[in-house]
C-alpha cells in the first residue's frame, strides 16, 4: 500500500472515543473497535483512585495498540467509594454474592460523568461512536453498568448535543453488555488482546490480590475459558518477566 492509499484509508476511517480504564473489558473493546475499522481515540481518567496501576496499564495498552490516548485528571473530592476513600474497606465477597447488592466500590455516577466527558470529546473531534466496556452479566452490580442506563444516556446524548439535534447522534456502543467474563476473554483471545498488560485488581501493588470482586470475576473468566491469566504467573513481580510481557528482552524463558 502506497502512502497516498494509506492516507486515504486513514481519513476514511470512522473515529470513535474508547473509554479505556486499563482493565480486561475496556481493552477488549478497544481491540474490537479497531477490528470494526474505527479509528480509536482512547480516553482514560485519573480520578483519584487509590492506585495508579490501571492508568499506567491504559497507557501501555494504547502504546501497544498504536492508538491515541488522552489521560484526563479529574477529582471526586466528596469521595463516597472504597476506590477513593482509604477509610472505606474493600469488600470481600464470594462469587455467589456478587451482583446482588451495590458494593462500596461503586463510585457515585462514575459512568455518567465519564460518558459526559466522552460525549463532549466525541462531538469536538467528529467521532461517530463511543465504546465502553460495561458488562451486566459477570459484574459487581453497579447501577451505571446496566442496559437501561445506557439506553437512557443515548437519549440524553441525542437531546443534549448539537450533532444530536441535527440528527447525527453519537452512538453509545456497549458490545460486552450481555457477555459473560468467559465470553469476553474468548473474544479477547480472538482479537489478540494483550491480557498481560491489563490490570483488574482494585488494589495496587506488584501482583493482583486475588480476593477483591474484580480479581474473582477475572479468575472465573479465565478458568471457564480454559486459559491461564498471565498476571497470576509466579514470575509476575519479577522485573525481567515484566520486560518479557512488554515484549522487551525475550532471551529468558518463563513457565
Amino acid at each position: 500500500m502506497g502512502i497516498r492509499d494509506f492516507l486515504s484509508q486513514l481519513f476514511a476511517m470512522k473515529k470513535a472515543v474508547v473509554l479505556l480504564s486499563g482493565g480486561l473489558d475496556s481493552t477488549t473493546v478497544l481491540y474490537l473497535a479497531k477490528k470494526k475499522d474505527y479509528q480509536p481515540y482512547c480516553l482514560t481518567f485519573d480520578y483519584g483512585q487509590s492506585h495508579s496501576r490501571e492508568v499506567e496499564a491504559a497507557k501501555s495498552i494504547a502504546k501497544r495498540a498504536k492508538v491515541n490516548i488522552l489521560v484526563l485528571k479529574i477529582s471526586f473530592p466528596w469521595k463516597g467509594s472504597a476506590l477513593l476513600d482509604k477509610k472505606i474497606s474493600l469488600p470481600s465477597h464470594s462469587l455467589k454474592e456478587l451482583g446482588k447488592t451495590i458494593p462500596p466500590t461503586y463510585v457515585p455516577s462514575r459512568n455518567l460523568i465519564f460518558l459526559s466527558f466522552a460525549t463532549s470529546y466525541a462531538e469536538v473531534i467528529g467521532a461517530k461512536a463511543i465504546f465502553i466496556g460495561a458488562n451486566s452479566i459477570d459484574f459487581s452490580g453497579y447501577p451505571d453498568c446496566r442496559p437501561d442506563f445506557f439506553q437512557a444516556f443515548q437519549k440524553v446524548s441525542r437531546l443534549g448535543t448539537k450533532v444530536g439535534r441535527e440528527g447525527k447522534s453519537i452512538k453509545i456502543l456497549t458490545p460486552l453488555i450481555n457477555k459473560s467474563k468467559k465470553e469476553i476473554i474468548e473474544l479477547g483471545k480472538k482479537l489478540k488482546v494483550p491480557f498481560q498488560l491489563t490490570w483488574s485488581c482494585y488494589k495496587g501493588g506488584k501482583r493482583p490480590c486475588g480476593r477483591c470482586d474484580s480479581c474473582l470475576l477475572r479468575e472465573k473468566g479465565f478458568k471457564e475459558a480454559g486459559l491461564k491469566d498471565p498476571l497470576t504467573n509466579p514470575n509476575y513481580s519479577n522485573p525481567a518477566f515484566q520486560d518479557f510481557l512488554l515484549g522487551l528482552p525475550k532471551e529468558q524463558k518463563f513457565a
